[in-house]
């Protein structure tokens, strides 16, 4: 084993590696041409046509903010039910959910967040679903990233 050289056994190591990268990118493309369709069918358009303006007026994580949810009824629980970016859609919240899952969660955040001009509540998130210290950090270095 004097004369090994590890050319053969990382560019085998690089090419599988490259397969999963790539099939993760796929599935991303894939859930960014789908994200929140359903939002423009039934049940949901109605729901979303009538709170969508008052949820941009209100505080997020407000009382008035819950409550708004609360009043979007079966319309959000069916937009929970087909977007598995929500935690909502899984018995067991962000623990039933995938890494492409979280990436299209957070990017949520980021762009529902974005369009109101304020900063992601990563603090009212974490503890609205449970995050650990580790997964807020997580994504707090995600969200300074996308800033940069």
């Amino acid at each position: 084993m004097e004369n090994y050289d590890c050319t053969n056994d990382v560019t085998s190591h690089v090419r599988i590696v490259k397969r999963y990268l790539d099939k993760t990118v796929l599935w991303l493309v894939d859930r960014s041409v789908v994200h929140d369709a359903s939002k423009l069918q039934e049940p949901e358009k109605t729901v979303f046509d009538e709170f969508t303006p008052k949820l941009k007026e209100l505080t997020f994580g407000s009382a008035e903010y819950k409550a708004a949810l609360a009043g979007m009824g079966e319309g959000l629980k069916h937009h929970y039910e087909n977007n598995r970016h929500h935690p909502e859609h899984f018995e067991s919240g962000v623990n039933g959910m995938t890494l492409v899952d979280l990436i299209e969660m957070v990017c949520d955040w980021r762009g529902a967040a974005f369009l109101k001009g304020e900063t992601v509540n990563l603090d009212y998130l974490a503890d609205r679903f449970g995050l650990s210290e580790q997964m807020k950090s997580v994504i707090a270095n995600t969200l300074e990233e996308f800033d940069k």
